[in-house]
């Protein structure tokens, strides 16, 4: 049976590789999981990730129309707030799965599960597109090894938080640590909270 970090980490490389046959920002996630179950989160949380990731790429092109750079600016705080939006909704989950477990202990982690896959999720892009990087044949050979280095970091960090995230989750299986989540709360994307949009009202 594989552990909870193997099975997201599978989900993840499915959805890099799935985006990488068109590759494309606009192209349609077609997520395959039911829309009730853990997977279909995990699905979408690396589908957001995968887009911004590259339009993070097009907005750094040293010629681009300003318009079309306000437009991917724009795109890239809608992608922030639903990756937000989606990490709260894995969070959500785990909330409910773990609580009716009895208390042992009173400590904390310092992140949620959901902020801590958030990371593991990009870590899958990182891994892909540095193994790229690390394959180029029309790049010098001191920048193939850099990359192979760094390649080789990420891998393992994948393993570390993999074994961390199914330990802190083992922990809250067992009521040796306690699940608690403080929202975002972001306030730029609020019209109520955020006084460049609300004064324009004024």
């Amino acid at each position: 049976m594989s552990s909870f970090s193997q099975s997201a980490n599978k989900i993840f490389d499915e959805v890099v590789a799935f985006y990488h046959v068109l590759d494309q920002v606009d192209q349609e996630g077609k997520n395959p999981y039911a829309t009730d179950t853990i997977d279909y989160l995990l699905y979408q949380k690396n589908w957001i990730d995968s887009v911004q990731w590259h339009v993070e790429d097009l907005i750094r092109e040293p010629e681009i129309e300003p318009s079309l750079a306000l437009s991917y600016k724009r795109r890239i705080d809608a992608l922030n707030q639903e990756r937000t939006d989606t990490v709260e909704r894995i969070d959500d989950y785990f909330l409910a799965k773990f609580a009716a477990v009895p208390a042992k202990s009173n400590r904390l982690n310092t992140e949620s599960p959901a902020w801590a896959i958030d990371r593991l999720s990009i870590l899958a892009l990182k891994i892909y597109h540095m193994a790229i990087e690390a394959e180029r044949v029309d790049t010098p050979i001191d920048q193939q090894a850099r990359c192979k280095q760094k390649l080789a970091i990420l891998l393992e960090q994948r393993e570390d938080l993999s074994t961390a995230i199914d330990q802190l989750l083992e922990e809250l299986a067992q009521g040796e640590k306690q699940m608690k989540v403080y929202r975002q709360m972001k306030m730029y994307n609020d019209p109520q909270l955020n006084p460049v949009l609300y004064q324009k009202k004024a």
